[in-house]
């Protein structure tokens, strides 16, 4: 098995090359690193790819800066820093450095605990979380450029989105739309498991390992992988997060010490893809070529999502729905009679009331009420104080699912159809299939500075920092070492 192109860190015996395989007979983590791994770089990537990686980064951050504060994140950063260990990346808005890892499972925990990271409109799994964390403390680590980390990224965005398709080719739910998707990550297991694979190609990327020691990593993330889909609704949910980036680093740095697994890990029986998917694994999506050059060849670009608004992703295109139909009604909050939600994510209507803001930024009713109440949505929505108003309460009685849904074909397994009907049997309805702020509808730099202007200055960071940090994320590929980038952070 060959090792890192650069080195051998832990001055070991060099493993023997693997012999020449037939294409038939490749591994398919093996074929899936010869297609992200020297394929992607800076110089081949399309315009759009280059934009998105950059778009993760400011919105990582910004929600990090707000994740700071919450009690999750600041217990696994101290534990954290009280381990210490050697200085080699920097934990954000902090400024003490620890081992790459420990930096990037402490990172990934601050961006996930506010729940406005981005995600993947397929699986609602946090990819650019993982990405930003594992490719900004593996690039300081290796005293990386600009362009290494952009490329790092992409690439592990490929490969996350890869083993999303072929985890819904591989599940036994019929078809592969999104409902095979939610059938393979919802079986009782956290999308975490997915990101993983994006962190461990980015750090092997970084490291600059062979196709052999990056396709390594790939199969010690698979099985090293988990999380449970319950804990979605408490801490456990930025757990996950943090241990995806923590599993995917440590795997590159065991590959490219020559710590070798079954090479078969995804496909093989008992492998990956038939424990998760739950079917027969397929593994078509994870070696079809890649035609660089266009941007719609390239994951990141067909299916980013980054979230204008907090909280749970598949409930975004409901609540800009609901926001549409209640301007377009005008009517006052004591006017609405019913509020009427038809779509994939409708089942999420029942329940009791939020009470805090962890329940708050899942409850579909909340959003819908605050959406009709408001006639708006946004940063300020995930205020405790704004979950208890009295009008809120009022209004998540008479959300509802729709009994007489129109026929609208959804795309996506997020959309949502929302009616506001008012007590003198007014009728206004809007539907919402992929929400603002993804790629199918383009995502622009005004809307992530939005997002950026909202949430970063919760950092305690200089006005003047804030924006210098933005500026340099725009023209991240004049970044000529991270650890320059990673220090305006302190």
């Amino acid at each position: 098995m060959a090792l890192s192109q650069e080195k051998n860190p832990g001055n070991q015996e060099t493993p023997s090359e693997t012999p020449s395989e037939t294409p038939s007979e490749t591994p398919s983590a093996l074929a899936l690193a010869r297609i992200v791994n020297a394929p992607i770089s800076y110089t081949t990537l399309p315009p759009l790819p280059v934009k998105y990686a950059k778009m993760i980064l400011a919105s990582t951050l910004c929600g990090a800066a707000a994740g700071a504060k919450i009690g999750s994140a600041g217990i696994i950063r101290e534990i954290a820093k009280e381990q210490g260990g050697k200085m080699e990346a920097t934990i954000w808005f902090d400024g003490v450095k620890l081992p790459v890892s420990s930096a990037a499972r402490v990172n990934a925990m601050l961006s996930d605990a506010y729940a406005s990271d981005d995600s993947d409109l397929r699986s609602v799994a946090h990819i650019g979380t993982c990405l930003t964390a594992v490719g900004l403390a593996m690039g300081e680590r290796m005293g990386a450029s600009g362009p290494e980390v952009l490329s790092a990224m992409a690439g592990g965005y490929e490969a996350a989105g890869r083993i999303t398709d072929a985890m819904a080719a591989s599940s036994p739910v019929a078809g592969r739309g999104a409902g095979a998707i939610r059938g393979s990550v919802g079986r009782g297991f956290h999308a975490s498991l997915i990101v993983a694979f994006g962190g461990a190609v980015t750090a092997a990327k970084l490291m600059r390992l062979t196709d052999e020691s990056m396709a390594q990593a790939i199969g010690i993330t698979a099985t090293t992988v988990g999380g449970l889909s319950i804990g979605t609704n408490s801490w456990a949910r930025e757990y996950h997060a943090g241990n995806a980036a923590l599993t995917s680093i440590n795997a590159a740095l065991a590959a490219s010490r020559g710590y070798t697994v079954n090479p078969d890990m995804l496909e093989a029986p008992g492998g990956f893809l038939a424990v998760f998917a739950g079917g027969v694994p397929d593994t078509g999506s994870l070696t079809r070529e890649l035609k660089p050059g266009s941007d719609a060849g390239y994951q990141i670009s067909r299916y980013l999502a980054v979230k204008l608004v907090p909280g749970a992703h598949a409930l975004h295109p409901a609540v800009e729905a609901a926001v549409n139909a209640a301007r377009a009604s005008g009517a006052r909050a004591e006017d609405v009679a019913q509020i009427l939600v038809a779509g994939p994510q409708s089942g999420l209507v029942s329940g009791a009331p939020p009470r805090d803001f962890i329940q708050a930024i899942h409850s579909l009713p909340y959003y819908l009420a605050s959406a009709v109440a408001d006639k708006d949505f946004s940063w300020m929505h995930a205020d405790p104080a704004m979950i208890q108003r009295p009008v809120i309460q009022r209004l998540i009685k008479l959300v509802a699912q729709d009994p007489a849904p129109g026929s609208v074909h959804y795309e996506w397994p997020w959309g949502a159809t929302v009616t506001i009907v008012t007590k003198s049997g007014a009728r206004f309805t809007s539907t919402v299939d992929a929400p603002r702020g993804s790629a199918p509808r383009g995502i622009e730099w005004s809307d992530i500075e939005v997002k950026y202007r909202a949430l970063m200055p919760q950092s305690r960071l200089p006005e003047e920092r804030i924006s210098e940090i933005l500026r340099t994320i725009r023209n991240f590929e004049q970044v000529r070492s991270v650890s320059q980038f990673t220090s305006l952070l302190s």
